[in-house]
């Protein structure tokens, strides 16, 4: 039997990062109260762009390769059918236009039988979606890099065999989809941009991606116990790497957020809890009153907090291999970590005009909020939206197909919504799950611990810096999809800046002018998205997709649109 968390003290909260008086509020019922939306709009502040809404569509776990290795060109084998269902795969033929130097497996040449690795790459069909995870952790995919060679991910990464209806082979971690079963982000990148140049901040598993995407920053993270409780040496499970005097370090690996009820409760856990110091682009946001919100399947609790109790999130859902998923995962909630940000019961907004604004929920919502808000004047500046576990593409308990309908679905919603003419979708990953990727950016931010490896000990003897003076934020990782999606994106067009996923962070403080993080965030070196916009054209042309296989629909507005791509 689970008994209830104990959770910190408005002290300690206070010591993790928020003052105490927010932090005591945010352990009770009703902690910030409904409060009024903010005066003059949902997004009163000015934008540097005509960007007026971003909305980051934050995904689990690929590599680039993973899913664009034969970039465009697919396999179009007669009679398969998508996992899951009788439907029959998508073909998928690339426009004329295609740009020809991306930078893909294929046209590396290293397709088999010319890979270095000591397994081939291997095509994944449609009726493989749901797969074994990888192995992902912060060391495994620096030694899988061997010293910038990339030939060791079978003997570091690969996990062949794993549950019931998951797909395994020895030398998994290899393998690769195409456009019969990704054919949704193939056409998003076809009518759209995308990017072959994109990273992981730094190595490592979802947590560390979370972090970046709204922070930049991995340290800064103090250790609870699972009880709530900060850790002494002897109850520390190394939730917290290099910590120093005060106890505060650098996160590398999935702990579950101290301010979350359904931390450790819901999945009964006993892991001890993170809760980290500094500041998010929440608090930026906030700050400069511009409206924002994280919108996570399965967020609403499924018991919702008592006085002895927390709240319980266990709502499921069946994904493509008949299995049933926990919609709601705590690690993959970003500022669940920071008392300033947190909504520890789960709380819902008191209204739907509540939803983007101060108020009880403190701007952590289900994903159904989202949904209300689409085509209404509220709709926020800036919106992250985390799919339910079954659909939010992370190996073993999601899959492309569910992937799939989940991300079509939204962006046609918003597509058809009011606020379609100046949004922005942004797709991103939070990390690679161990899966091949050929390309190793060269590093920016060095390390030298016991949890590095050569790639990145190498970087430090070699001089590379340590930003702040903080271990274990090697990066860029490795390297992942990036596809942007808006009335201001190029149209099939690949950009080959190198950027990160503080980049996306980049772009939001830059837009609205929030300032940017500080103490030696990696938002300050991130590389600019914006090669993948023309500011100075609207395109008039909408393109829907398919929900069920990622073909395209329809495609409205004047076929004579350019797609932005000249100046």
């Amino acid at each position: 039997m689970l008994h209830p968390v104990k959770r910190p003290t408005g002290k300690r909260l206070a010591a993790a990062g928020g003052t105490a008086a927010a932090a005591a509020l945010a352990l009770t019922s009703g902690f910030l109260g409904a409060g009024p939306a903010t005066a003059g709009g949902n997004h009163p502040a000015t934008t540097t762009t005509p960007i007026k809404h971003v909305v980051v569509i934050f995904q689990e776990n690929v590599s680039f390769d993973h899913y664009f290795a034969t970039y465009p060109q697919a396999a179009n084998t007669p009679g398969e059918t998508l996992q899951g269902t009788a439907t029959p795969a998508p073909s998928f033929t690339a426009a004329s236009n295609t740009p020809k130097g991306i930078n893909t497996l294929a046209n590396a040449g290293l397709i088999a039988p010319n890979n270095p690795n000591s397994v081939q790459p291997s095509r994944l069909s449609p009726i493989q979606a749901v797969t074994c995870d990888q192995d992902h952790n912060y060391g495994a995919e620096q030694k899988a890099y061997n010293g910038g060679l990339m030939d060791r991910f079978v003997e570091f990464t690969s996990r062949d065999e794993c549950g019931t209806n998951q797909y395994g082979r020895p030398g998994l971690t290899m393998d690769y989809y195409d456009g019969n079963t990704v054919a949704g982000i193939w056409n998003y990148a076809q009518n759209y941009a995308m990017s072959d140049n994109h990273f992981s901040t730094v190595f490592g598993p979802s947590t560390p991606g979370a972090l970046n995407l709204v922070s930049g920053q991995t340290h800064g993270v103090k250790e609870f116990t699972a009880a709530g409780q900060p850790v002494t040496p002897a109850a520390s499970d190394y939730t917290v790497r290099q910590p120093d005097a005060t106890g505060v370090g650098t996160v590398i690996n999935d702990p579950d957020p101290v301010y979350d009820d359904c931390s450790n409760n819901s999945h009964a856990k006993t892991n001890n809890l993170a809760g980290m110091t500094g500041t998010n682009i929440g608090d930026l946001l906030n700050d400069k009153g511009v409206s924002w919100g994280w919108f996570q399947g399965g967020f609403t609790p499924t018991s919702s907090a008592t006085a002895t109790a927390p709240a319980s999130c266990l709502s499921t859902h069946t994904n493509a291999a008949s299995a049933g998923v926990v919609d709601y995962s705590p690690h993959h909630q970003p500022f669940q970590y920071y008392a300033s940000t947190a909504n520890p019961h789960h709380v819902a907004p008191a209204t739907d005009a509540e939803i983007g604004h101060s108020g009880q929920a403190n701007h952590q919502y289900d994903l159904t909020a989202f949904n209300k808000v689409i085509n209404t004047d509220n709709m926020p500046a800036v919106s992250f939206l985390k799919a339910g576990m079954y659909q939010d593409g992370h190996a073993a308990y999601s899959d492309p197909i569910d992937e799939q309908n989940f991300i079509t679905n939204t962006v046609n919603q918003i597509q058809q919504s009011k606020n379609w003419e100046n949004t922005a979708v942004v797709l991103a990953y939070d990390d690679s799950d161990g899966w091949y990727d050929h390309v190793a950016a060269k590093v920016k931010n060095a390390s030298n611990t016991a949890d590095d490896a050569a790639w990145c000990e190498n970087a430090a003897a070699s001089g590379v810096p340590m930003s702040g003076g903080y271990a274990d934020r090697c990066g860029p990782g490795p390297r992942q999809p990036l596809v942007v999606i808006s009335p201001y994106s190029k149209k099939n067009f690949v950009d080959h800046t190198q950027t990160d996923q503080a980049s996306i962070l980049r772009f939001i403080e830059d837009n609205w002018s929030t300032g940017q993080i500080g103490d030696s965030s990696a938002d300050a070196t991130a590389g600019s998205i914006n090669a993948v916009f023309n500011f100075h054209h609207q395109r008039n042309d909408q393109v829907l997709l398919n929900e069920q296989n990622g073909t395209v629909a329809s495609i409205t507005g004047s076929g004579n649109d350019d797609g932005g791509n000249l100046p």
